[in-house]
């Protein structure tokens, strides 16, 4: 077998029998772990060995099982883990088992399985975090087994050999021959060593390597070879001259010599050996020590196998270079050092397997390097073998492959491959080629893309080059990596403690330190993150590339497979552009996508290693001062690179129409990187397209493998230059279109000038173009765009869409394919504008008109077919694969810029012509004819140019249109395949995927106010209320401003380029996680602007943006001077409604940033300006600001940004400007900055937000409000709250007040302080507090209602107050009242107890048993005894309230007469009190020619001193009832001169009234009608409580109710009952009563606790139970109930919530309101029991009797009854067994509980409450305590839920102003407008008094007094419900105020709405 043969079989075998080996070690070393814990467990817990393997051996497998099951991983090492872990576990639960439990072999098992199983779910992620890196290690050590396999094969190889090396030399063959022989040995076992040292080493040190000894022996020439050759002759003569005299020593010499070897190598092991232990720097030291010792003869002059053969001469050395020595010393040393740096030290010695092992495999390396010193040295002998050897070396590091056999082959793919692992590992994207990075990863704002990063670590090195790629900073190429060790580079090395002196040595040591610390080549971390990304995420970087001016992927082998993909995919989105010369010298642009442009391409290659920079030679072409193709020289370079090979690049060379371009047209430049030897495919695609063809390569060479790729080349008629690197010759042509040029010791420029010159030369004379969609039609490239199934569906999708425009006229195509977005939708927009400004005396039929023809074409919109091209759209859109609609929305836009393009251009220019015509005609003053004409031609083709746009945004907004239309007559189309109401989510998925949607329609000037709702409520529905930042950003056209935006977010371009689309679009961005919790929002929401500006459209942008940029170009602000006067108007607007925005301005295309006092001038300018802007705006606005800084936060050092020219150069082919890249991260952290102070906006009050703030500029308002909404809608929630805390306040003052109460009625308390009732208070306090706390600071408007804690703080504060003091107040008149109330008690109580005490007299001297005698006797003495307490104590009799008042008012005015009585009026009713009042006496001069007739006169009353007598007789009524409340009347009874306080107090009121400032006087009529109108309110209320202090105070009704309870304890006296069984039936009777009264009065409080939890109308704030009436009238339909809400709607509250009460305990009574009457009258029995025992207990315990007895029982409970001592006063208790007292009762109070639960009913439930204590007026005290101010016009209530609220009175939706009887002035008719268009009119007057001062209706505040107080928004929101009520009781309402509605007035429209429609508007509005 030939030796080389033999090598690779043992290898073979050897590799088998490892892999053999390995695939048993995870079993192995998995039982060498298990029996070692086993032995020490068992040691330790004396459990069997039987039990522990057992459970460890399931725990292991059950592990494993588990892991492979779930999660499928394979590999070794997971085994391995899973298996070790798993039998630990187990081994710790048979362990455990058997300690608590028997033991058992099956249970073990059991046990152990279940926690293998348990500890590899639960810990999952450490456990695969273990698996990775041991599998990582495992890896690595396989890798130095094989290569220690490999060069023990090269010792054993070596070994064999040199007997037959000694053979030759001795048989006198030449030194050639046996040189030749060690050539032969070289190329056996040295390849397989410097094979296995590849693996370790990175690859770009064996390029940098080869390429110098390339280049040094292609420099040295034939003088080089020279001397070798000489050399190897004066080699071959000595060697036959001592041949035969030197045989008899060669065998001892060899011995010598191998021993040396072997002795060397083996101490150089023992160093390794020792290093792993000691330090890396040693085991680099003692590697290369060994190797030194290996080669050292060589390296000297005197090879080692050279001596060998020759018997100790030097004989080697003699004929080779020291060059070539040295080189072989390099490359040993390099080798060394990878294998240590691979194997980690002491790894490498444990897998060699020792010091012995690895002793051999040193000496089989050292025996390889010499050979391959050897080889070198004869190699040397010509230039020819010089050249050959060079050919196979890349130019960064490409060896050649020329002669390595295909297993050769194998192992450096295998090489490679590790390589490239290698790069992805060290980037952290190893997982990242199966799952791709998206584009969302990378546009996400993030902590990292906050800061500026010029260097990173390495692990930052992906996301540093995508933040500064993504903002178009080509400086991404160029990031500095930090590393630790780079500290150490410049410092001396101390490792070595003795200084050696060896120069050499220690320059060998420090170049191997450097080595190790190569950095990752930054084409690499491109190409990693290329290969990494999705389509959508290349394309992006491509786009961004391009935009740099980089050159760009053309062909990429793929680095698993090296299949070469075109990723064409990634070129659809960049255009060039252009400007070149015609025939007529005329300058002519052009801009084309680069996917279809036909250009002319040069493609330059190499063949084999050559000196120069091929990409730094192109660069000088395409553009010297930017690096557009990365080269050697580039910071950022490396020797390193691992995945550039093969790729080729392309870049194009735009002309600027200049004489100094370079090239007269566009020129697209390919580059092909590494040894296109190597890539034939790529050489051959693009030799074929190119038009001309440039190779570079050191010479020609016939020997060499290229030579018939270039012979083919030079055959061939395309054009070719040659460029010879060892060449010093100048550019010549050979033959035609064959040019050579040297570039040896050449001046670069010179060369680069000659290269130009035979470029244009030889374009000149190609007719050949290249197009990039061609390069797909190659065969055995994959083309991405056929290879992703998404991509090509989406692509098919969009071609197939595109068919349909076919040969359409690009500006009829919207008119017929997009209609629903045309004339209609221009119409509807007009005439919403037309409806919200109203014109001069518009009435409410001209709106109503107005809306009917607006629902008119919404009607011819839905009838509109829908074109195929919509239809085609929306069914593609409604597919489920997301990922394929994006690629077809993606392509969709590609396509349709393809399709306008050229129209468009064409007409862009036609435009730009026109224009310069008009404007020299202009210019020339040229008023005739021809210049009307050239403007109505510029007109015609501007509409055109507006006509051809069409792009996606208009097919979203035909979607918008469609959608509205559909909305609006709420059905679907009939020929949509999809409901209309799934578009909104379209739209959000294209949102969320960075598409723009469009907010505001420009082109007609309209926000799709439905739409757009629909749009975020499907936002909200997929991402959930989100915060959001808006960012506003206003600029000019054209002024970079969507350049920057691109630049920091990564926006998508709204319009495409050359369109001429107009509006507002947003875009999401996205923050990430970790910023969220910083910044307090989840999405910045960019609002850009496109087009031209309006007054509404910048007023809309600023008013939304949290933070508005202002985008100016150059240094003058004046440009945007109108747009600036918008701006600080808009702030002024913001300001007066409380919203705090902020404005950075941005000043673009500075010349000289850094001159810091020309800034400060420019920013002094610029702040002058906004101060005038200011002014004017103040002024238009009628507010006090003077200054910029007066409107909003502004600091202009902080908020004025400079940014530098975008361009660094002159365009075409100049890159962005870094500085400018720079600027505008500086831009993004001041907004986020600005951001991280700002809470954002919920999406839900964005939406809201858009439409108030739409809303408010359509009706053209001075201010927003927008905000007032979003405060109302918070301020509900608000009162919500409020409303439970106050409840829950009240509620427990309730509580404290009944118990108060008692203890007073008890006589146990005699004052009540503040104090207690404020301790009483303190604990429901705490936590009302506490509940507000964490309302304000969690609720999702704590942003808004922040604005509000104080206050309500102070509010809440405030009622805890006056809930005390009320409290208070009662408690004292119940005091106060015990005391005169105390004569009725004590003589009820006297009379009681007498009839006891003589009954029991009767009873003993009875002594019978006779029921008949008994009951006959008992009835005697009842009827004698009652007849005595009537004589004594007069009956009390019934009341007539109606009679004492007019006996007092006849009083006060004298006899009134009957017919008087009859005609009073409820003053409460009447529509008007003119007739009620007269004019005040005059004064002055004239007062007695006057007076008379003055007197004679009526006053007229203006509306406004109606409305202020109606609220001072709503006010009266309130104070009368609470007077009347305070009289106590159920328990003091009634008495006349309730009544007269009564009157005192109305007559005092009125009398202060008309004392004031009003010009008239009230009659006698109105006091008398008011007196009678309350007290006829309050007269049942009286008379029921006169009722209930009667039944109890009255002895003839009171005594009959007692007398069965009388007459049962009679019984018991006659039948000998002891006295404690007589006392015990008389406590339980007089509890009774006591029973009763706490159980209503504590279920009265539960029943209003409930409601307000339950009941649906009370559970809310004031707003919701008003929606509840309106419901509930509008249900009931009658009028006058209406009329009550409308004219006394406080009194209607108070009405229903009574009838909620009482249908709430009727319907209930059975489920609610009796359960808690049950439970509490238990929780009663339960107390007075305790009572009872406890009582007891204390007379027992202190001696006492039973009067101590009734003391303590009596007091126990007087906080809950009225029950103490003096109801036993004359009672004579004679009680010795207190223990049988306590049973009678014990015994007797179940039967009394029982008795009064049987009186329980609905019925009688409020009638035995007192009036306060009912849940009505529990109720109504509680919701009533409000504001209740009525608006002016429409009386329409107030809806704030605070009386006597700070700030204005408000309500959302107004009524018609008719139903509260306002009428025209001049007119007799109702009127029919509603306040929110009348006060929008600009026309209307209404007169506010009875003089004929008319005051403009939008100015209604200018009328003063109630007017002022009110907030009355102009809009269109009115509610249905109102219309629908006017045409329901239209006749009523005529015949009510005795006037009629102009029938034209109240339009069809009106008439349409139903009352279920009416009704639902309730819930849609309210």
């Amino acid at each position: 077998m030939v030796p080389r043969e033999e090598a690779a079989g043992e290898q073979r075998t050897l590799q088998y029998t490892l892999q053999a080996a390995w695939k048993q070690t995870p079993l192995i070393v998995t039982i060498a772990l298990t029996v070692a814990v086993v032995a020490v467990v068992v040691a330790i817990a004396g459990t069997t060995l039987a039990e522990v393997v057992v459970g460890a051996a399931a725990g292991a497998a059950a592990g494993v099982g588990i892991f492979q099951s779930l999660w499928e991983d394979g590999r070794t090492a997971a085994v391995l883990v899973t298996a070790v872990a798993g039998g630990l576990a187990g081994t710790a639960a048979a362990i455990l088992r058997s300690l608590i439990v028997a033991q058992s072999i099956t249970g073990s098992a059991v046990a152990g399985a279940m926690a293998g199983a348990a500890i590899v779910a639960i810990a999952r992620k450490q456990l695969q975090w273990v698996i990775n890196k041991t599998q990582w290690a495992m890896d690595k050590l396989q890798w130095v087994v094989a290569f220690v396999k490999r060069v023990k094969a090269s010792v054993q190889w070596g070994r064999r050999v040199l007997p037959t090396a000694t053979l030759i030399v001795g048989s006198g063959s030449t030194a050639i021959a046996a040189a030749s022989l060690a050539e032969t040995a070289a190329s056996g076992g040295t390849s397989q060593l410097e094979s296995a040292a590849s693996g370790g080493k990175s690859e770009a040190l064996k390029a940098e390597s080869a390429a110098s000894r390339a280049k040094s022996a292609e420099s040295g020439g034939t003088s080089q070879a020279e001397p070798a050759t000489s050399q190897a002759v004066a080699l071959q003569a000595q060697a036959e001259s001592i041949a035969s005299r030197e045989a008899s020593q060669l065998e001892s010499s060899a011995s010598r010599g191998a021993s040396q070897l072997v002795s060397s190598a083996s101490r150089g092991a023992s160093q390794l050996v020792s290093a792993a232990s000691g330090g890396a720097s040693q085991l680099v030291s003692a590697a290369s020590g060994g190797a030194s010792l290996a080669v050292s003869p060589a390296s000297g002059g005197a090879s080692l196998a050279a001596s060998a053969v020759s018997g100790g001469a030097s004989l080697a050395a003699s004929a080779a270079s020291s060059l070539a020595a040295s080189q072989a010393v390099s490359a040993a040393s390099e080798a060394f050092q990878a294998v240590s740096a691979a194997s980690g030290g002491a790894s490498l010695a444990a897998a060699s397997g020792g010091a012995a092992g690895l002793s051999q495999g040193l000496l089989g390396g050292g025996l390889g390097f010499v050979a391959e010193a050897k080889s070198a040295i004869f190699r040397s002998q010509g230039h020819r073998q010089l050249q050959t050897k060079a050919a196979g070396v890349g130019e960064n590091k490409d060896i050649g492959t020329s002669g390595v056999r295909p297993d050769q082959h194998r192992q450096q793919e295998q090489i490679g491959r590790e390589q490239i692992q290698h790069i992805f590992h060290k980037l952290h994207l190893e997982g990242r080629c199966h799952k791709k990075l998206r584009t969302a990863d990378v546009l996400q704002i993030t902590e990292h893309s906050l800061q500026s990063h010029e260097s990173c670590a390495e692990e930052e090195l992906v996301q540093t080059f995508l933040q500064k790629l993504l903002m178009m900073n080509y400086r991404a190429r160029y990031i500095h990596v930090n590393k630790a060790s780079e500290n150490d580079h410049t410092e001396r090395d101390n490792d070595s403690t003795e200084d050696s002196g060896d120069i050499f040595k220690e320059m060998s040591l420090s170049n191997k330190r450097t080595s190790q610390s190569e950095r990752i080549h930054s084409m690499d971390v491109e190409m990693v993150v290329f290969h990494c990304a999705d389509g959508f995420l290349k394309q992006l970087m491509v786009t961004k590339l391009s935009q740099c001016q980089y050159a760009l992927p053309l062909l990429v082998p793929d680095p698993d497979t090296q299949q070469i993909e075109f990723p064409l995919w990634t070129f659809r989105q960049i255009n060039k552009s252009w400007k070149r010369r015609n025939s007529n010298n005329e300058i002519i642009s052009q801009i084309q996508s680069v996917y279809k442009t036909e250009t002319q391409m040069v493609f330059f290659f190499r063949f084999g290693s050559v000196s120069s920079s091929k990409s730094h030679l192109m660069n000088s072409l395409i553009n010297e001062k930017h690096n557009t193709f990365f080269h050697r020289n580039c910071p950022g370079s490396s020797r390193t690179r691992v995945l550039m090979d093969g790729v080729v690049e392309i870049a194009w060379f735009c002309p600027s129409g200049k004489n100094t371009d370079k090239f007269t047209d566009c020129v697209a430049f390919c580059n092909l990187h590494g040894d296109a030897r190597e890539h034939e495919k790529q050489l051959e695609i693009l030799t074929e397209m190119a038009s001309v063809n440039v190779v570079l390569l050191p010479g020609l060479d016939c020997n060499d493998r290229s030579a018939a790729t270039i012979q083919n080349l030079y055959l061939n008629r395309k054009p070719l230059i040659f460029i010879f690197t060892e060449d010093e010759s100048m550019g010549t042509e050979m033959k035609k279109g064959k040019f050579k040029i040297g570039l040896k010791d050449r001046n670069q420029s010179d060369v680069s000038e000659e290269l130009r010159r035979a470029l244009n030369y030889c374009l000149s004379e190609s007719s050949s173009t290249f197009r990039l969609e061609d390069v797909s039609k190659h065969s055995d490239i994959r083309v991405d765009e056929e290879d992703d199934e998404d991509c090509r569906r989406g692509r098919e999708a969009a071609q197939q869409m595109m068919s349909l425009l076919k040969d359409e006229d690009l500006t009829q195509i919207k008119e017929s394919f997009l209609p629903h977005q045309g004339k209609l939708w221009h119409q509807w927009s007009q005439k919403n504008k037309e409806l919200h400004r109203p014109q001069s005396n518009e009435q409410e039929i001209d709106i109503s008109r107005k809306q009917t023809e607006m629902k008119k074409i919404r009607e011819q919109q839905h009838e509109s077919d829908i074109s195929v091209f919509m239809k085609f759209f929306i069914k593609q859109m409604n597919s489920d694969d997301q990922h394929e609609n994006m690629y077809f929305l993606k392509w969709l836009r590609i396509l349709l810029d393809e399709y306008i393009s050229s129209d468009l251009s064409a007409l862009h220019q036609k435009y730009d012509k026109k224009w310069s015509t008009v404007s020299k005609l202009k210019e020339n003053n040229d008023k005739s004819e021809q210049l009307k004409a050239e403007q109505t031609e510029l007109e015609r083709i501007s509409e055109k140019r507006q006509a051809a746009a069409f792009g996606v945004e208009h097919i979203m907004r035909e979607i918008s249109q469609i959608y509205e239309s559909c909305s609006s007559v709420k059905k679907n189309k009939k020929d949509l395949q999809f409901h209309f109401s799934s578009f909104p989510s379209l739209a959000a998925e294209m949102m969320i995927s960075g598409f723009p949607l469009e907010l505001m329609d420009g082109d007609a000037g309209h926000v799709p106010l439905v739409w757009i709702s629909a749009v975020i409520d499907a936002l909200i529905q997929t991402l959930g209320d989100q915060r959001v930042f808006v960012l506003s950003v206003l600029g000019l056209q054209s002024s970079g401003k969507s350049t920057m935006l691109n630049a920091m977010f990564g926006l998508q371009v709204a319009v495409s380029a050359g369109r001429c689309t107009r509006g507002a679009f947003m875009q999401l961005v996205s923050v990430s996680d970790e910023l969220k919790t910083q910044m307090n929002f989840d999405y910045i929401l960019v609002v850009d602007t496109e087009g031209h500006y309006d007054k509404e459209l910048s007023t809309f942008v600023v008013g939304l943006g949290i933070l508005t940029l202002i985008n100016i170009f150059g240094e003058n602000p004046f440009e945007l001077q109108d747009i600036l006067q918008i701006v600080v108007q808009a702030f002024l607007r913001m300001k007066k409604v409380k919203l705090n925005p902020r404005c950075v301005f941005v000043l673009k295309n500075i010349s000289d940033i850094a001159a810091g006092e020309k800034n400060m001038e420019a920013r002094r300018r610029l702040l002058e300006t906004l101060d005038e802007m200011t002014k004017l705006a103040a002024k238009e606005e009628d507010c006090d600001a003077e200054y910029f800084s007066d409107v909003i936060r502004f600091d202009v050092q902080k908020d004025v940004k400079y940014f530098a020219q975008f361009w660094e150069g002159s365009p075409p082919m100049a890159p962005p400007n870094p500085d400018y890249c720079e600027n505008i991260q500086e831009l993004k952290e001041t907004i986020l900055f600005h951001a991280a102070s700002s809470h954002g906006i919920r999406l839900t009050h964005l939406k809201v937000c858009i439409h108030d703030l739409w809303e408010d500029l359509l009706n053209k308002q001075a201010v927003f409000s927008f905000r007032n909404y979003l405060d109302i809608s918070a301020y509900r929630k608000l009162e919500t709250e409020y409303s439970r805390w106050t409840w829950s306040l009240r509620s427990v003052m309730m509580k404290t007040e009944i118990q108060i109460n008692n203890k007073i009625e008890n006589e146990v308390i005699h004052e009540v302080e503040e104090t207690d009732l404020q301790r009483e208070l303190k604990t429901t306090s705490k936590e009302v507090k506490k509940s507000m706390s964490e309302f304000f600071e969690k609720d999702k408007d704590k942003d808004i209602l922040i604005h509000w804690k104080t206050s309500f703080e102070i509010k809440i504060k405030e009622l805890q107050e006056n809930i005390v003091r009320e409290t208070k107040r009662k408690l004292n008149e119940i005091l106060q009242q015990r005391d005169l109330k105390k004569k009725i008690d004590a003589q009820r109580n006297h009379h009681g107890n007498t009839l006891f005490e003589k009954s029991k007299e009767l009873a003993l001297k009875l002594k019978v048993k006779d029921e008949k005698t008994l009951k006959k006797e008992f009835d005697l003495l009842w009827k004698k005894s009652v007849k005595k307490i009537i004589r004594n104590t007069p009956a009390i009799k019934d009341i007539d309230i109606m009679r004492d008042v007019k006996e007092i008012l006849s009083d006060t005015y004298g006899s009134v007469s009957v017919d008087h009585w009859k005609e009073s009026r409820d003053v409460f009713s009447v529509l008007g009190y003119y007739d009620y009042v007269k004019v005040k006496r005059c004064s002055g001069l004239f007062t007695k020619a006057i007076r008379s007739a003055k007197e004679r006169l009526d006053y007229t009353l203006s509306r406004e001193e109606e409305v202020q007598i109606r609220s001072l007789i709503t006010d009266i009524a309130l104070q009368t009832a609470i007077m009347i409340q305070s009289f106590n009347i159920s328990k003091m009874g009634y008495n006349i001169s309730c009544i007269r306080q009564l009157t005192d107090y109305i007559k005092k009121r009125v009398t202060e009234y008309q004392e004031g400032p009003v010009k008239y006087k009230f009659k006698n009529e109105f006091f008398r009608d008011l007196v009678l109108s309350i007290c006829k309110r309050a007269n049942k209320m009286i008379t029921d409580q006169h009722r209930m202090f009667k039944e109890a105070n009255d002895p003839v009704i009171y005594f009959e109710k007692k007398r069965e309870d009388y007459y049962s304890i009679f019984q018991k006296y006659c039948h000998g009952s002891t006295s404690a069984a007589i006392f015990g039936e008389i406590i339980c009777q007089k509890l009774k009563e006591p029973i009763e009264q706490s159980v209503f009065k504590k279920t009265a409080r539960d029943v209003a606790d409930e409601m307000t939890t339950n009941c649906q109308s009370l559970n809310g704030n004031r707003s919701k139970l008003e929606k509840h009436i309106l419901n509930t009238l509008a249900e009931e339909e009658d009028f006058d109930k209406y009329m009550n809400y409308i004219h006394k709607p406080r009194e209607h509250f108070k009405s229903f919530i009574r009838d909620e009460v009482s249908r709430y305990i009727t319907d209930k009574f059975s489920v609610s309101v009796l359960p808690k009457m049950k439970e509490n009258i238990k929780l009663l029995q339960q107390k007075i029991m305790k009572a009872v025992q406890e009582s007891t207990e204390h007379v027992q315990l202190n001696s006492g009797d039973v009067g101590l007895w009734l003391k303590s029982f009596t007091q126990q409970l007087s906080d809950e009854l009225i029950f103490s001592e003096k109801d036993f006063t004359g009672v004579k208790y004679d009680v010795d067994d207190l223990n049988l007292l306590e049973n009678v009762i014990r015994k007797e109070l179940p039967a009394i509980m029982s008795d009064i639960s049987k009186t329980f009913n609905a019925k009688t439930f409020t009638l035995k409450l007192d009036y306060k204590l009912r849940p009505d007026e529990l109720l109504m005290d509680h919701f009533c305590q409000c504001c209740w101010v009525q608006c002016p016009f429409c009386r329409a209530i107030c809806t704030n839920t605070i009386e006597n609220h700070d700030g204005d009175h408000s309500v959302p939706f107004h009524r018609v102003t008719g139903i509260a009887g306002l009428i025209y002035k001049d007119k007799a008719n109702l009127a029919v407008n509603i306040c929110t268009s009348l006060v929008a009119s600009r026309n209307q007057y209404f007169y506010p008094n009875a003089l004929d001062d008319k005051v403009l209706c939008r100015d209604y505040r200018r009328a003063g007094g109630i007017y002022a107080d009110w907030s009355i928004t102009p809009d269109l929101s009115e509610l249905p419900y109102w219309k629908w009520f006017v045409c329901r009781f239209q006749n009523h309402l005529e015949k009510y105020y005795d006037k009629t509605f102009k029938s034209t007035e109240i339009t069809d429209e009106w008439r349409k709405y139903s009352k279920e429609e009416a009704i639902d508007s309730l819930d849609q509005y309210i």
